[in-house]
Order: C-alpha cells, then structure tokens, then sequence
C-alpha cells in the first residue's frame, strides 16, 4: 500500500504502458468499443488509473481518479464531433523514464506520458494523430470554400430570375439545390472513420 501511495506522490503511477493487439480484450476499454459498428481498437495505451483508446472512430478514456481507487469515468471522444489538433511528442532526456504525447481533441488538452523503451511504437501514434489533424484542417478549409461557392451560386441565380418564375417556386428550388450540394460536401470531407490512417501509420 505505501509503495502505491508514493508512486501516486511522485506521479510514477502515471506513466502509461502501451498495450498489444492480443492484450485489448484484457482492457475496460475493450468492452466499450463499438464493434458490432466495425470499430476496431488501432492503440490503447494503459496507466494505473487511466486508459486512452484509440479507435478508427473515437479516443475512448477510461477516466481514473488516481491509482489507488477503482472508481472509473467513461469519456467517449468522437473525432467527427471534436477534432485533433495541437500534436506534439516530447522525447526523454537522459534520466527521464518517460516520454510524452500531447494533443488537443476538441477544445480539451490531453497529455499521455509513456515508458520511454517503447518511443518507437509511441512515434507511430504521433504521426497517425498528426495527419489527422492535418487532414481535417485541410478538409475545413474546403468545406469553408464550397460554403462560399454556394453563396456566391445562389446571389446569382436570385439575381437572374426569369420573371415568369414564381419566387416561391425560386427559393423552394434553391433550397434543394443547396441542401444536396451540402449534404455531398459533408459526405466527402467531413471524415468520421480514420481507420486507414492509422493502418498507414501503426506498425504493431
């Protein structure tokens, strides 16, 4: 019990340990996951009080209050709703015994410090998390543009109708026209499943 208490104190508790693939069905957040919706686990790194599930759907957290309690909170993350961003990976120094992830999902900050015998397979999640990141800021720049390129669409159209068209009959055609051009723009770059970037990236 001590040596459980002064681990907590000096914050060696929470240093992560990342979990192999054969391993996930020993984890709380294994029995989460969605698979019956083709979720599937790609890293889950584990700590004595917490662990971080990544998923080609979502960052699932099984929330701990500290190592010595059982109690568990269970926070699902799904990166169609909060987006990756501000992804960084601290190395160790020479008497450091771990490493660090950090990253921002929505508008919430994580930090995962890691054992730092396993930077290599660490490196993987960094770059998967980073082309994330970078995939839906790119793709919310093109969503912004066709935004723009409708408006500027239906200005023109307002502005050259026939004046045996009914503006009733005008807007109600318009308002399809709208609603299905972004309904297919949502479609192709609002990303819900990165399953194949973290296939690019992780090597387990």
């Amino acid at each position: 019990m001590f040596k459980k208490m002064a681990a907590d104190a000096l914050g060696l508790s929470d240093v992560g340990k990342i979990i192999d693939p054969q391993d996930y069905d020993k984890t709380d957040a294994d029995d989460y996951v969605m698979h019956e919706d083709e979720e599937k686990i790609f890293f889950l790194i584990k700590t004595k009080a917490d662990e971080y599930c990544f998923t080609n759907l979502a960052l699932i957290h099984v929330d701990g209050d500290s190592a010595m309690s059982s109690k568990r909170t269970l926070k699902r993350y799904p990166y169609s709703q909060h987006s990756i961003s501000e992804v960084v990976m601290e190395t160790a120094g020479k008497i450091d015994l771990d490493i660090e992830i950090g990253f921002t999902l929505g508008q919430i900050p994580f930090k995962i410090d890691v054992q730092k015998n396993q930077i290599e397979r660490l490196k993987d999640l960094y770059k998967s998390l980073l082309r994330i990141a970078e995939m839906t800021h790119e793709n919310a720049i093109l969503i912004s543009m066709a935004n723009q390129s409708l408006d500027k669409a239906v200005t023109v159209l307002q502005n050259s109708r026939p004046n045996d068209v009914a503006l009733d009959v005008q807007y109600s055609k318009l308002t399809d026209f709208g609603f299905t051009w972004m309904t297919s723009v949502r479609n192709q770059y609002h990303v819900k499943d990165f399953g194949d970037v973290f296939e690019k990236y992780i090597n387990n």
